[in-house]
């Protein structure tokens, strides 16, 4: 790794960490997100602010979300597995930190009507609760194909009061979503906040959204010595999309030359892996791209996975080598799901199954190591998808192999 550089510090003047990030958007929205910026730095510099965030995290969403022991499956895979319980959030997922940082942030800025994209749909229904809670009109886009695999989620937004846009253009997935949000953002932008889902897009939204999930991380580190005796986990795992969870479990941990950093991508969306540096939705990132430079569509078993780049912090870090990413099937992801239902008691959602496939894979590497799974979601969402891939035996063959 570069000795010259600090991970999890602020991006430079021009938003971007190393090469990449930075905004790339109409000239439209140049002043609104250095408003953005602007509105942010100060929120965050204010004690009142942080106060009120930190105890609608404590008493409304329940942090600290807590670090649970897997006794059975560490036994049976020779690794001492650890998880943070994001999945035990309000809402289910770890979406609902930056969400409810966003919230209030979009009040203090005087604008009552906020929008967002979403994929699996955990950040559309945070951002949904989130906007019940204050008050706010709420629109979230969502690809058609999404809406059929989640229509649970869609309804959860609905019933929460949010009007659910769908994306139906392009793959009609997660990129789709941006794009249209996007859209409307550009002509509402005066009355409307973007609250953006992950650490993508033009800054400060990278950075913004890694700060607002920080908490993770900073919990998780004082669990884990506390659970080890002082020590550290020597590996960190989570699943990579756009990647804001993996940022903020991650961020607790850079500074620790001892532990490394997984991050768990689909096979069907591995940016870091097979991508190759372009821009698109105002950033510079790694992106999966055809011969002429066009943004390629992402597969993925997960609707929050599906997406064909990566936040460009994460770009950065595979760059400088402090992380490292692989790619993770859809068979080893339905194994991992089913392995931590049976041996835990805790079905996670199937973007977090990405990251537990990646350490069953790699289980002979870790043999005898610690490693902290960061558990993003509750696979509540998933069990009617999962139901259908496994038939009526509920997967009796699936699990370890």
């Amino acid at each position: 790794m570069d000795g010259d550089v600090t991970p999890f510090a602020e991006p430079d003047d021009s938003g971007r960490f190393g090469r990449f990030g930075g905004r790339f958007v109409p000239e439209t929205l140049i002043p609104a997100l250095a408003e953005l910026e602007a509105a942010f730095r100060d929120a965050w510099a204010d004690k009142a602010f942080r106060d009120e965030l930190d105890g609608l995290l404590r008493d409304y969403a329940g942090r600290p979300s807590p670090v649970t022991e897997c006794e059975r499956l560490s036994e049976l895979i020779g690794v001492r597995v650890l998880l943070k319980r994001e999945d035990l959030n309000h809402t289910g997922s770890h979406k609902i930190n930056n969400v409810l940082g966003q919230a209030l942030l979009a009040r203090r800025m005087g604008k009552q009507r906020v929008i967002a994209e979403t994929g699996a749909g955990q950040h559309g229904v945070a951002t949904a609760t989130a906007a019940a809670l204050l008050g706010q009109e709420c629109v979230v886009y969502m690809g058609d194909v999404d809406m059929e695999r989640q229509a649970l989620n869609v309804f959860r937004m609905r019933l929460l009061g949010a009007e659910v846009r769908p994306a139906s253009t392009g793959s009609r997935t997660l990129k789709d979503a941006v794009n249209e949000a996007m859209r409307d953002w550009v002509a509402s932008v005066e009355t409307t906040h973007y609250c953006l889902g992950s650490v993508m897009g033009p800054h400060p939204y990278p950075w913004m959204v890694r700060e607002l999930h920080r908490v993770i991380g900073d919990e998780a580190r004082e669990q884990c010595r506390a659970i080890l005796g002082g020590a550290d986990p020597d590996v960190v795992v989570a699943c990579v999309g756009g990647g804001s969870n993996a940022a903020g479990i991650f961020s607790g941990f850079g500074s620790i030359a001892g532990t490394e950093l997984w991050g768990a991508e689909p096979a069907g969306g591995a940016a870091v892996g097979h991508g190759v540096p372009g821009i698109v939705h105002g950033m510079k990132s790694f992106l999966l791209q055809d011969e002429w430079g066009q943004v390629t569509e992402a597969e993925s078993i997960s609707a929050g996975l599906d997406y064909p780049g990566v936040g460009p912090e994460h770009a950065f870090l595979a760059d400088i080598g402090r992380a490292r990413y692989e790619a993770v099937g859809d068979d080893e992801v339905l194994d991992a799901f089913a392995t931590l239902s049976r041996t835990e008691g805790i079905i996670p959602a199937l973007e977090s199954a990405h990251a537990l496939a990646l350490v069953l894979r790699s289980r002979e590497e870790l043999a005898g190591k610690t490693v902290l799974v960061n558990l993003s979601g509750r696979g509540d969402k998933d069990v009617q998808q999962v139901s259908d891939l496994f038939g009526p035996d509920a997967g009796r063959d699936r699990g370890l192999r």
